[in-house]
């Protein structure tokens, strides 16, 4: 007989274990979860334990959902079954419950982001009523390129709050992956440095950085890509620029920039609803 319920704040060493005996068979090149990684997850993406719970057989765990909290959703960070209790209605059963839960204590709005290679995890999504919302496309930065901009640019040293104090993050900013919302940023701002373009009156172009993985990107001035050129070259290669959506950097821009594709994910999105 299988049991199933929802965590609670002292609960992070349950959902650790039960991680890495549901997650990590899936996934045998990623490290252990430990208690100091679960909690730098809280930290910088709002990870709820009261938004996660664990399915038990015999007293030990062999299902698991991480749920992370925002005003403006819920994210699926992740689900994960044992290998040996596939396929009898475990997943199921914790997106049901969290969705019947949400319905009543919000907030509505559930997302996932689903690597688009694992099918069957976007079956479960869809067979849940999950609709499929955008696809975040994975880029990786092809060596090589250069900028055409002229050698009067100004490029200035940008960080996160310099970005925020400009407007540039945040409410009105583009569409992102979760991980690189305004909050993840800020929650992570230590780690991440980067620069801009300036001129007189305001900042013409962007890039975050937290070591190879590019965390913002953007210009707001019609130039054919040549300010992002330029900021990529201060950074150097290889960069990646995971999960973007649509929304966020236009695909001409980031195929002028030297991009190329390196896969992607599926941004799946439902309403919660009870019962």
């Amino acid at each position: 007989m299988s049991s199933y319920r929802f965590c609670r704040t002292d609960d992070i060493g349950l959902l650790v274990d039960a991680l890495n005996r549901c997650w990590l068979p899936h996934f045998p090149g990623e490290d252990r979860v430990t208690p100091a990684a679960f909690k730098r997850s809280i930290r910088d993406l709002q990870v709820w334990c009261s938004s996660c719970m664990v399915a038990f057989s015999s007293g030990d765990p062999i299902a698991v959902l991480i749920g992370a909290k925002r005003p403006s959703g819920t994210l699926i960070h992740k689900i994960a079954v044992h290998p040996d209790h596939l396929r009898q209605g475990h997943g199921r059963h914790l997106l049901t419950s969290l969705s019947s839960k949400l319905a009543i204590l919000g907030p509505p709005r559930i997302v996932a982001e689903v690597p688009e290679a694992f099918t069957a995890a976007c079956g479960l999504f869809e067979a849940c009523g999950y609709i499929p919302e955008a696809v975040l496309t994975d880029y990786i930065l092809e060596p090589g390129r250069t900028s055409q901009m002229s050698a009067q640019a100004i490029v200035i040293p940008a960080t996160v709050d310099d970005l925020v104090a400009n407007g540039l993050l945040g409410a009105g900013a583009p569409a992102t992956c979760w991980e690189r919302s305004v909050e993840t940023l800020m929650a992570r701002k230590e780690e991440i440095a980067g620069f801009a373009v300036a001129s007189d009156e305001r900042i013409e172009a962007y890039i975050l950085y937290r070591e190879d993985e590019i965390v913002a990107l953007r210009t707001l001035v019609e130039d054919g890509g040549s300010r992002v050129s330029l900021l990529l070259a201060q950074r150097g290669e290889p960069l990646r620029l995971p999960k973007v959506h649509p929304a966020e950097v236009p695909r001409t821009l980031v195929d002028a920039a030297g991009f190329r594709r390196a896969g992607g994910h599926m941004l799946f999105a439902t309403v919660a609803q009870s019962g």
